[in-house]
């Protein structure tokens, strides 16, 4: 049990086990891990009782199956639903073969990323209460999850384009699935005044960044606006969003590589951020009106 908790304690230092009856002791272990986040998955046959207390973290965990009993200290948590904590202690009690899930994201990193999508510089990232807003986003955070892990496992270590817009979509759906004070920021009127040169500002470091692992998080920190700004900026000068400029900069550059060089077509839609090839097909044939393949070079 010992390597279980050192391994366990490298994402999140303050874990511990208090209890651990081994029985028919089994203990598989996958991670994954971005700047500022960790995804972690474990499954765990024993006896145990854990507790974990992040400090200078934000967890958001699952534990379900082996008759699993999670609380606060205050009240118990349904069984088997995700949880969340910013320091808070949290305990777990299983009996059985169980699975936990975990993001862990470091705490000033996602603050600062809640600010810029908020447009609220001045946000102390809190966490009202550690349950699901509802099942519904409870199931969200699930299955985020999973789709998440199967990415970066999957992914080549050179995917940054990938990696970013991953770690930005896990952040967005934590600080929504759960009640958190982000929530209450994203329901405060946007900022309303249009800015037609912040626009071209933004058009032009998209044009000249695309190929970088960029969110639409950077293009507005770039032209000193919050994301929603700038994202209701572009609805009022374009009747577009910025996540389309950007896709359709990244199109541009792999509709380049693919007349230019000979890679194949998927190696060139991950060097441009797509990680699904048939996601990148639609994209494409939406845009250009052709598919990649009868774009590519013939000798690819």
């Amino acid at each position: 049990m010992g390597r279980v908790e050192e391994t366990w304690r490298q994402f999140v230092p303050t874990a511990q086990l208090q209890r651990a009856e081994p029985r028919d002791f089994r203990f598989d272990w996958a991670s994954a891990t971005l700047p500022g986040l960790s995804v972690v998955r474990y499954e765990l046959a024993a006896g145990v009782t854990s507790t974990v207390a992040p400090s200078g973290q934000l967890l958001a965990c699952r534990v379900s199956g082996g008759g699993a009993r999670v609380g606060t200290g205050e009240k118990s948590l349904a069984p088997d639903t995700a949880w969340i904590t910013d320091g808070r202690p949290i305990t777990a009690h299983w009996d059985g073969p169980a699975t936990v899930q975990a993001l862990i994201f470091d705490r000033d990193g996602a603050q600062r990323a809640a600010r810029q999508i908020s447009g609220d510089d001045r946000l102390e990232l809190t966490v009202h209460d550690a349950a699901a807003l509802d099942a519904a986003s409870g199931e969200l955070w699930n299955r985020t999850f999973d789709y998440l892990l199967g990415a970066l496992s999957s992914a080549a270590s050179s995917d940054a384009l990938v990696f970013a817009a991953l770690q930005r979509h896990a952040l967005n759906v934590t600080l929504t699935a759960f009640p958190t004070n982000f929530r209450d920021a994203m329901e405060l009127s946007p900022q309303t005044r249009a800015a037609p040169a912040a626009v071209r500002r933004a058009l032009a470091f998209i044009d000249e960044n695309a190929h970088r692992p960029i969110t639409i998080d950077d293009v507005a920190l770039a032209v000193h606006m919050s994301t929603r700004g700038l994202q209701r900026a572009f609805q009022r000068a374009l009747g577009t969003t910025p996540r389309d400029a950007l896709r359709r900069a990244r199109l541009a550059g792999a509709r380049r590589d693919l007349i230019r060089t000979a890679d194949p077509v998927a190696v060139i839609a991950r060097r441009w951020g797509f990680s699904h090839p048939s996601r990148f097909a639609a994209y494409f044939r939406a845009e250009y009106g052709v598919l990649p393949g009868a774009t590519a070079r013939p000798d690819a």
